[in-house]
């Protein structure tokens, strides 16, 4: 059985599809003199033959004067991420903490850039709990990511992780918590190899002996902790 065409504006109903330039200024004109009230009854005080929910979602969207446009700052980036933790897709309530944005452009953002940043930093972006297993042992030992890491940071992962309890496993710490004792400590200086014999000829930088020896076992312990790939 076929499906009846959708209403038109020739037949009295909805119209639906893209706004005209026309329909944006009727709604600004409205909402400017009148405010917004009901959205239900909006479109029919306005003149416009659209639903109050499209009329909602074009004001809030597209149209309100306080909308920010243009590149996310960092500081922005960093607050979605932190909210994102706490509140899961909830793009709305994220929005409604970030003056300005949407929860459709945060919803975009999130989708296109900050997953598939988490991802390559080695963070799950649902959980925001770092997963050692997402890297490879040598791209981590060689990376700037790991290279930032202090022990500090592996130890507490790994001690609120060391447990086979699926229960203590929830509790191991969220990406925030991690970076957040990174910018504490700093990152790894580079000291001279303390070891009798030349340095090698790779352009990693320089650490103490003991120290690589003591990350590196930190890592593998990690990875194993992750579980299976």
């Amino acid at each position: 059985m076929s499906k009846p065409p959708p209403p038109s504006d020739e037949n009295g109903g909805l119209k639906k599809g893209p706004w005209t330039a026309e329909e944006d200024q009727i709604l600004i004109d409205y909402i400017q003199q009148h405010g917004h009230g009901k959205w239900r009854t909006l479109p029919k005080s306005a003149g416009l033959k659209r639903c109050g929910k499209s009329c909602r979602l074009r004001w809030a969207n597209y149209l309100r004067p306080d909308i920010k446009r243009g590149k996310f700052s960092t500081q922005e980036e960093e607050t979605i991420i932190q909210l994102h933790s706490f509140l899961g897709n909830k793009r709305s309530a994220i929005a409604a903490r970030l003056p300005g944005r949407t929860d459709n452009e945060i919803k975009n953002y999130w989708n296109t850039h900050i997953k598939k940043k988490l991802l390559r930093m080695g963070i799950d972006p649902i959980t925001h709990i770092p997963r050692l297993d997402l890297l490879e042992l040598s791209t981590l030992l060689s990376s700037s990511l790991y290279t930032s890491y202090s022990l500090n940071a592996h130890k507490a992962l790994l001690g609120s992780a060391s447990t086979s309890d699926p229960k203590l496993l929830k509790h191991r710490p969220r990406m925030s918590e991690v970076l957040r004792m990174l910018e504490d400590d700093g990152p790894v200086a580079s000291q001279p190899v303390e070891t009798p014999r030349s340095r090698s000829c790779d352009n990693t930088p320089p650490q103490r002996y003991s120290d690589f020896i003591e990350e590196s076992s930190l890592v593998m312990e990690a990875m194993e902790l992750s579980g299976p790939r």
